[in-house]
């Protein structure tokens, strides 16, 4: 089934029920108010909730209304906990390169991951904000899912049978007061702004052979000003599977029903090499710094600019029918009015 929050009844949104087309929605107010009160009784609510969805994809739903993707705040609009990963280690490899520092063998085996802010989590299509153009405002499309209650100590091969949704997301970052953050050795804060996240939240059964391993197996399409910039598939070379990023995370703390874990970047290799620009026959990148990143190691400096202020961002991931999966994050990228 597909959920979604719309905009309306609060901070935490009004829970509705998408058809599979993304054309209709209905109230899911009998079942569950919103997206949190619904993960905090999955195992009741999700079978109703199932009941709803089956009756709108048949078509016995008298009170359905048209989906506006423009109405949604995102599935889950705060959530108790937001852990982004970095589970392609390609990406990672690529960023320590370009500033000439040498990778340590561990990253190839001990997951990186960081809490970021889940407050102030933005919908489809909520302007990215940002102060200053000269921070250095860049995409990051990723996949991410969102748990139910999961124990400390959780097994990778146990992790499936918490991931109840699969989300899009838009992690923005501004890349330039990153450097200046991390040297501090306390991590991201101001270089992390609010996270966008695709209308509607899927659950596995939706994807079929295309969730496997607890892997995504679609490309996650991206453009930048309508022309395309990437397509790179997230089920490949992603090192670390949404289960072994639940194996990291829970070992030493339980996970409250509602935890968004994220992929991190969604990037793909090419000949065991770096990717290329699709218009060099390669299937892109999911952010701007990993084409400036080849460009310093090929070239010596970056040429491709961070976003501008009036840029427009789309990210979308399409099943093998071309069906859009998620719907699309469309995201204009705007200064902060004082």
């Amino acid at each position: 089934m597909k959920l979604a929050s719309l905009k309306t009844g609060g901070r935490d949104g009004t829970l509705i029920v998408v058809s599979r087309d993304l054309k209709h929605y209905v109230h899911a107010g009998q079942v569950a108010k919103t997206m949190q009160a619904a993960l905090d009784n999955w195992a009741s609510v999700a079978p109703r909730l199932q009941m709803v969805s089956d009756n709108l994809n048949s078509g016995e739903v008298a009170q359905k209304h048209p989906f506006d993707a423009g109405q949604c705040a995102a599935p889950l609009p705060r959530a108790y906990h937001w852990v982004d990963g970095s589970a392609y280690v390609n990406h990672v490899e690529l960023v320590r390169k370009a500033r000439g520092a040498e990778m340590p063998p561990s990253f190839w085996e001990d997951p990186l991951v960081y809490q970021g802010g889940s407050d102030d989590l933005c919908g489809p299509h909520d302007p990215i904000i940002v102060p200053d153009e000269s921070f250095g405002i860049d995409l990051e499309g990723e996949i991410a899912v969102v748990t139910d209650d999961v124990p400390m100590g959780t097994l990778a091969e146990n992790a499936e049978g918490h991931i109840q949704l699969l989300m899009l997301a838009n992690d923005v970052s501004l890349r330039n007061l990153i450097p200046g953050e991390l040297a501090k050795g306390f991590g991201f804060y101001q270089s992390k702004p609010a996270t966008a996240f695709a209308p509607v939240a899927v659950t596995p059964d939706e994807l079929g052979d295309d969730w496997t391993g607890t892997k995504l197996h679609l490309p996650l399409h991206s453009a930048i000003n309508g022309e395309d910039f990437g397509r790179p598939d997230a089920g490949v070379d992603m090192t670390f599977s949404f289960g072994q990023l639940i194996e990291h995370v829970t070992k030493t703390r339980n996970l409250e029903a509602g935890t968004i874990i994220g992929s991190g970047t969604v990037s793909n290799k090419l000949n065991d090499g770096p990717g290329k620009p699709i218009k060099e026959g390669g299937v892109g990148y999911s952010c701007i710094a990993e084409i400036r990143m080849i460009e310093t190691i090929e070239n010596g400096k970056p040429s491709t600019e961070f976003l501008k202020f009036g840029d427009k961002v789309r990210l979308e991931v399409l099943n093998r029918q071309g069906q859009s999966v998620f719907g699309a994050i469309e995201q204009d990228v705007v200064p902060l009015d004082p």
